[in-house]
């Protein structure tokens, strides 16, 4: 785990060290054990290191035996082994005995295509001197953070921000297509970032640059195939694939725990890892709602070495500013917060951690998957007469049934953008008016998704919807905070149910196994029974619950009010009605606690990254 840096020049000028340098000083968090650097004609690479692997011959950048191929590379390929041996077979040389290397040689063996090889989490630049080619490329799920900007002049690209910002050397600005995307989703969705010019690579993509011509393109496709199967054949692929997935992500030269909540997905990972060697295990909780009680039940019966912390409305407000300088893109998921304290404490003991993102979206583990079954007594309605009846049923009176005959007359590209949905038709009553004029290009969340949409147009709802979250929720928001709120303590998030095979196995299911009215991760509880402790295997999923909307009915609340009403973010965001949102929720008329941290998490990040340009220019990390 570590951060790589790349500039090139397309006029084939040498870039400066001393910014590559200073680069790679901008996230010396992602890798504080050692530094390295590579220019030539035209281009240059930076690297820091969080040694994992062969700490004491694994260093970056990594070359080819002829020195033409020069490489850095962020995550960690867990089949490297088995690669390794089909390439020394091939009669391929290694230097080192690292996983990094590996991708040179796969490169060497079939050009842009060795990403179909990989296995694991990455983002990698590779500089091909023989061909003039700057190739970079991102795993499948969006793991690993690639953000990238380029004029005519040259192409820049990083781990983070901040280094790309430090390198680019111009002003900030807010880019508005990325405000809209934002305050519906409450993340940047690939590729945009928050500011204009500045884009994220997008999961399964590779870039390739070759006499000043940029090309980014998809090389791997999330593809659903159900086949009918017998349902115990399914459950034993399941478990045979996360057994392998797991013991696989364990592979490393330096200490390995697991968070542990109270729901199934990280409580299988921590069980199977038991399976194979003792670990540690890390939980955090809330006053009032204390996850904790339940995690430490079941570090006792899996025998693990445990620690937890309990969370107060101090320590988590206390971090807030911490946070959104390492998470750099603004998401306002309350739950970033809880990871960043709970990545510290395991930074303590560990260097890797093991967790349970990806199995929602790839078994069927939001209870919004529920809803298309729920509203399957309408489906036989033509689309004709469902419009005509949402028209009526929109004009009635309040009564009860009416949301949910609105909802099942409402086409799902129309009612489902992913597992976060905050400002949606009063979008634009959020945005400064001034800042709108002269924008009609602007397009909504769910415009983006229907893009997504097409690509699935054929398979079942809530086959869609996971996709949909695939695509959106899972790396804008699940994944992005999952590695910058570790990394942000030096620390290595691994994510075993986010493998290619595990994928396979899950896209071959039948929606029928994955949900019912009552069930979500149905299959994936029954393949676990034995392996899953009994009082965690039925929990319902709960997330991080933090109790933010008691916090911001008290002071906090104001403020936090203040704080965006005196933030440069104003100029774009209608401070009158964020006011009103903070008294409707502190009078008790609703709860508007999400809403209103959108709009300070936008706030804080504004001081920070734009608004501050000492931030960014004053003192390295």
């Amino acid at each position: 785990m570590c951060g790589i840096s790349g500039i090139l020049y397309f006029d084939r000028r040498s870039p400066d060290p001393a910014t590559l340098q200073s680069m790679c000083r901008q996230m010396i968090h992602r890798g504080p054990d050692d530094d390295g650097f590579f220019t030539g004609p035209g281009v240059g690479l930076g690297f820091r290191r969080l040694a994992i692997i062969d700490p004491e011959r694994a260093k970056q950048p990594v070359a080819s035996e002829d020195e033409s191929i020069q490489l850095v590379c962020n995550g960690e390929i867990y089949n490297y082994r088995s690669l390794r041996e089909e390439l020394l077979k091939k009669g391929h040389l290694f230097r080192t005995a690292g996983d990094a290397e590996t991708i040179i040689h796969l490169y060497e063996e079939y050009g842009r295509d060795c990403v179909h090889y990989l296995r694991g989490m990455f983002a990698f630049i590779l500089w091909d001197k023989r061909r003039e080619t700057f190739f970079a490329a991102r795993d499948h799920f969006g793991i690993k953070p690639f953000y990238y900007t380029y004029d005519k002049e040259k192409l820049v690209c990083s781990s983070t921000l901040k280094s790309l910002l430090k390198a680019a050397g111009t002003q900030p600005r807010l880019d508005l297509q990325s405000l809209v995307y934002y305050l519906t989703l409450q993340y940047v969705p690939e590729p945009w970032t928050m500011l204009e010019g500045i884009w994220k690579l997008p999961p399964a993509h590779r870039l390739t640059v070759q006499k000043g011509s940029v090309q980014v393109e998809r090389y791997w496709l999330p593809e659903f195939k159900p086949i009918e199967q017998p349902v115990e054949k399914i459950r034993q692929k399941i478990r045979e694939v996360l057994q392998e997935s797991v013991r696989l992500h364990i592979q490393s030269d330096v200490p390995v725990g697991c968070f542990l909540s109270s729901g199934i997905e990280s409580t299988a990972i921590t069980a199977l890892v038991r399976q194979l060697q003792p670990v540690k295990t890390f939980s955090v909780g809330f006053e009032g709602n204390n996850e904790c009680t339940i995690s430490r039940i079941t570090a006792a019966k899996l025998q693990t070495e445990h620690h937890e912390q309990l969370i107060t409305e101090d320590d988590y407000f206390n971090v807030v500013n911490d946070c959104i300088q390492f998470q750099e893109d603004p998401v306002a998921d309350p739950s970033a917060i809880a990871l960043y304290i709970v990545a510290k404490m395991a930074a303590r003991h560990v260097r890797v951690v093991l967790s349970g993102e990806g199995a929602d979206e790839l078994f069927g583990g939001y209870r919004i998957y529920q809803e298309p079954l729920a509203l399957a007594p309408l489906r036989w309605m033509p689309p004709p007469l469902k419009k005509t009846l949402h028209a009526l049923v929109e004009k009635m009176p309040a009564f009860h049934g009416k949301n949910y005959l609105l909802r099942a007359t409402t086409p799902l590209e129309d009612r489902f953008v992913g597992n976060a949905k905050l400002f949606t038709d009063e979008v634009y009553d959020v945005i400064n008016e001034k800042a709108l004029l002269n924008r009609t290009e602007l397009r909504s969340a769910f415009q983006l998704a229907r893009q997504y949409y097409e690509d699935v147009s054929d398979l079942h709802e809530v086959t869609r919807m996971q996709y949909i979250d695939i695509n959106m929720w899972m790396p804008g928001n699940i994944l992005a905070k999952a590695d910058k709120m570790t990394m942000a303590h030096s620390l290595e998030l691994r994510v075993p149910f986010l493998d290619r095979e595990v994928f396979a196995v899950a896209a071959s299911i039948p929606v029928r196994y994955l949900v019912d009215r009552t069930t979500t991760k149905r299959i994936l509880r029954e393949a676990l029974q034995d392996i899953v402790p009994a009082h965690v295997i039925d929990r319902p999923k709960l997330g991080f619950p933090v109790p933010l909307r008691d916090w911001l009915r008290g002071k906090r609340g104001d403020a936090c009010l203040a704080l965006i009403q005196d933030s440069g973010i104003r100029q774009f965001i209608n401070t009158d009605y964020i006011t009103r949102l903070v008294q409707l929720h502190q009078n008790g008329t609703g709860d508007y606690a999400r809403k209103i941290w959108c709009i300070y998490i936008l706030a804080q990040w504004y001081n920070s990254f734009v608004s501050c340009r000492e931030s960014l220019t004053g003192p390295e990390e």
